[in-house]
């Protein structure tokens, strides 16, 4: 099914919604759900929104195709089940500003994937603002504050390279099936595979409040359904490379509501830091929404 034609930047402003949702992880996480508990954190955040995308399209994949079906636990696992793993780990021992500087490889990522395995050169100009979105991330480090933890910080590194590899495969593998149920089924695989992992690992719920279900919820139907609904719907409209850009905004978002709602700092070097990320998107944005460039790379 081929989607209605929008303009790439209309595509980007919509596919930007979604890491924009995910940039609210860290602080939800820390302030509305019960402490160190990551993998009950990715299950229910994942599983639910699964079930009910694939109990509303009724959409299932071809059983006789068992290529299908790998390609779908491949992807399920890279985009939702190892990755948000790796995410709630990061952002149980993270602020969020660390883990964006750590993140703001996954453009480069993507670049290095398309070059390598489809011997496709990306544009100069994205190859070079992938370089600065990172210099930018950087940035964020010298903020008073930043604190490392070695785990966070490769549960975050190892995360990156599941998501980069997963928006990589998800354009190179393009399914049959609507995007809700691309998506859900995605989600569902995903929190199968977290569900031992969250029950073996993570101690047992405390009686939950208000306030941790609403976390839950908001993670589950805002940070799962919608955000990865808009973020596959992107991929199937976008050059991966202009994709993975826009997971970029998860972690911006992630440091502005870390000073405005929290009080983290925020200085100088650090807001330059953040124009140059924000330049860096728009610069793969419209490096990529050339002709040319979507041609050879779409």
């Amino acid at each position: 099914m081929q989607p209605t034609r929008t303009t790439p930047w209309i595509d980007a402003l919509v596919t930007g919604i979604g890491p924009v949702i995910w940039g609210s992880t860290y602080i939800v996480t820390t302030e509305l759900l019960p402490p160190d508990r990551p993998f009950t954190a990715a299950l229910l955040r994942t599983l639910p929104a699964g079930l009910l995308l694939v109990l509303w399209c009724r959409r299932w994949p071809a059983w006789g195709d068992w290529t299908g079906w790998r390609r779908l636990l491949v992807l399920a696992a890279l985009n939702i089940g190892v990755f948000q793993a790796l995410l709630f780990v990061a952002a149980y021992r993270l602020p969020g500003g660390v883990a964006a500087v750590v993140g703001a490889i996954g453009p480069l990522v993507v670049m290095g994937l398309t070059w390598a395995l489809d011997h496709r050169r990306p544009p100069a100009v994205a190859l070079a603002a992938g370089g600065l979105g990172v210099l930018g991330m950087a940035a964020l480090l010298l903020s008073p504050g930043s604190r490392w933890d070695m785990v966070g910080v490769a549960a975050a590194l190892a995360g990156t390279l599941c998501m980069a590899a997963g928006t990589f495969w998800s354009r190179r593998w393009r399914s049959d099936l609507p995007v809700l149920a691309f998506t859900g089924w995605q989600l569902l695989a995903g929190g199968l595979m977290l569900a031992p992992v969250a029950w073996a690992v993570d101690p047992a719920l405390p009686t939950l409040t208000a306030t941790h279900i609403g976390g839950y919820l908001y993670l589950s139907l805002a940070g799962a359904l919608l955000a990865y609904a808009l973020w596959f719907r992107g991929i199937a409209r976008l050059p991966s490379v202009a994709v993975s850009s826009l997971g970029l905004l998860s972690p911006v978002t992630a440091v502005l509501l870390g000073w405005l709602l929290l009080g983290q700092a925020m200085t100088g070097v650090a807001l330059v830091g953040m124009c140059v990320v924000l330049g860096s998107i728009l610069a793969v944005q419209w490096a990529m929404s050339r002709p040319t460039s979507r041609a050879t790379l779409s």
